[in-house]
């Protein structure tokens, strides 16, 4: 593979920020899908589905 004068480290920095990237999106969604208001309205749309509609 060819590189153009002082790209050597660039895949490597590019890596580094898709995984920072990854991490901080899997904080936010942990967050996110903690919170009491998600869950209350995910235990509500479970209990809504397995209820027998009369």
């Amino acid at each position: 593979m060819w590189f153009l004068p002082g790209d050597e480290g660039t895949t490597t920095a590019e890596y580094a920020i898709g995984t920072v990237a990854a991490a901080a999106f899997a904080v936010a969604l942990y967050v996110l899908l903690s919170g009491d208001s998600v869950s209350a309205a995910l235990a509500g749309l479970v209990q809504k589905a397995l209820t027998v509609a009369t």
